[in-house]
């Protein structure tokens, strides 16, 4: 059985899988059936992508249930609570030759589970303010735990006698045996301090903002670890936010940091309330896990998009750019908001334009939502598959928000309108799909209904595929349900 964890799949966020590890290929991915389904109690959406470990499929839910269950079956074996929202996905990795599940709930309370037992081997808070939190799934690698940092002031900043804004995003390392902090990493260096007074006769605070909304993904052969930032949440600017950042694996040190938009504070008071800065931006963060892909020119490139619509290359070791590429529109609900995914080739990006909070500083450049695939030498773009209407009609769920995953000949993408599809990488002609907004009578006897695919990319192991359906935000589809896909044999 081929094993599976983590928001890409591997260390260096690919999302890709072998032919044999997936057990699915272009010649059989019609056959795939709906074999059974899960429904999480007491949920709304769903955010956390399963881990896969022999017999076990691994996955957190919204109440903050982690349970593991029987991968060809659904059954589950055990389950334990954290104190949050899980958010992200599950790692799998060994210690003392265990098989051991980290992963982090939205209070940034981090956990280790024994695998075969579901034993909580320990917990720790890996948040160094009161408003932190974790969206981001973790990474686990040379015995520590990185952790990624955001932060609820995002949302504080409506309250118009807020102190806004005084946090900032970060990552934080953990000993993977302990829980213990071994080094912490603030996107934002200077401390907030009071800069003016609001309309309320308030001061306003900063430099604040820059969350790590995305998963840390790892450079080994560089000794490097690096994320994706965003906005300033109020002035001053930083030259922090908006960026690719490259940290020290072992330090915790900032080697170098390539910021893609200036300027760009932001917060939910915007445009109108007291907290929104002066001169406020588009919110265009670099909400994905970036991609480290050697080329088939035999180069390293890191690949990064970002809600503006734009894909980037840099070089992993200086973080210079080597192309960038427009593939929509962009703004605070468009452009590539969750990830995207190589097989070495072309790089596959998800582009959430749509009707909703778009950017409208540029009126020549039009909403484009759907799938693209840029060629990971020049930048330039493969092919481009639109989001398809639903029985002829266009709504703002029209677009692809969620991340990619990638096998030899497909890629499969989750859209806002419910439907898993898999892609030819060829051209982007469609080979299969299916529409997951149902009512499902689960493997645990409760009643399940699917909604609309956000944020984690599909799971494919052995034949079969796992997807989650549903989601709570900005008036899309919600839905409880994981769904478990095989190949005919």
């Amino acid at each position: 059985m081929h094993d599976y964890s983590g928001w890409g799949g591997n260390l260096t966020g690919t999302g890709f899988r072998t032919a044999a590890q997936a057990g699915i290929t272009p010649a059989n991915v019609g056959t795939l059936e709906l074999k059974w389904s899960f429904a999480f109690p007491n949920a709304n959406e769903m955010r956390s992508k399963p881990a896969i470990t022999g017999d076990w499929l691994i996955i957190g839910s919204e109440p903050g249930e982690v349970y593991a269950l029987n991968r060809q079956t659904g059954k589950i074996g055990w389950h334990v609570t954290a104190t949050g929202s899980i958010r992200g996905g599950i790692v799998v990795a060994k210690n003392a030759n265990k098989p051991v599940a980290y992963f982090a709930d939205g209070s940034t309370y981090v956990y280790a589970v024994d695998v075969k037992s579901g034993k909580i081997l320990w917990s720790a808070r890996a948040g160094v303010d009161p408003l932190s939190m974790c969206t981001g799934t973790v990474a686990v690698y040379g015995g520590r735990v990185f952790v990624p940092l955001s932060s609820l002031e995002v949302v504080a900043a409506a309250d118009g006698n807020y102190k806004c804004c005084t946090t900032s995003g970060g990552v934080t390392a953990l000993d993977a045996k302990t829980g213990n902090i071994l080094w912490y990493h603030r996107v934002i260096t200077d401390s907030a301090t009071a800069r003016s007074k609001k309309r309320n006769g308030k001061l306003f605070y900063g430099p604040s903002g820059g969350p790590v909304w995305c998963s840390p993904t790892i450079d080994t052969k560089r000794g490097l670890l690096y994320i994706g930032t965003g906005e300033n949440y109020t002035e001053p600017a930083t030259n922090t936010s908006d960026a690719i950042q490259a940290i020290d694996i072992k330090t915790g040190k900032l080697v170098w940091n390539f910021q893609a938009t200036p300027h760009d504070m932001y917060n939910v008071a915007c445009p109108a309330l007291v907290n929104c800065p002066d001169k406020n931006g588009r919110d265009l963060d670099f909400g994905m896990a970036p991609v480290l892909i050697t080329g088939t020119d035999g180069k390293d490139r890191l690949l990064a998009g970002q809600k503006a619509g734009v894909v980037y290359a840099l070089s992993p070791g200086d973080g210079k750019l080597l192309w960038k590429t427009r593939v929509g529109k962009g703004g605070m609900l468009g452009g590539i908001h969750w990830g995207m995914a190589t097989d070495g080739r072309n790089i596959y990006a998800a582009n959430a334009d749509n009707k909703l909070a778009l950017n409208p500083d540029d009126s020549t450049i039009q909403a484009t939502p759907g799938i693209y695939a840029l060629d990971i030498v020049s930048g330039k773009v493969v092919w481009a598959a639109p989001t398809p209407s639903v029985q002829g009609k266009q709504s703002y769920l029209t677009a692809n928000s969620a991340a990619p995953a990638v096998i030899p000949g497909i890629v499969f993408a989750g859209s806002l309108d419910g439907y898993i599809r898999a892609y030819s990488t060829e051209d982007g002609h469609i080979l299969w799909d299916y529409n997951t907004i149902q009512k499902y009578t689960a493997a645990d006897g409760i009643e399940g209904n699917g909604g609309s695919l956000d944020c984690a990319a599909p799971v494919m192991a052995d034949g079969m595929l796992f997807v989650n359906s549903g989601y709570a935000q900005f008036g899309e589809k919600t839905g409880n349900v994981l769904l478990a896909f095989e190949v005919k044999k």
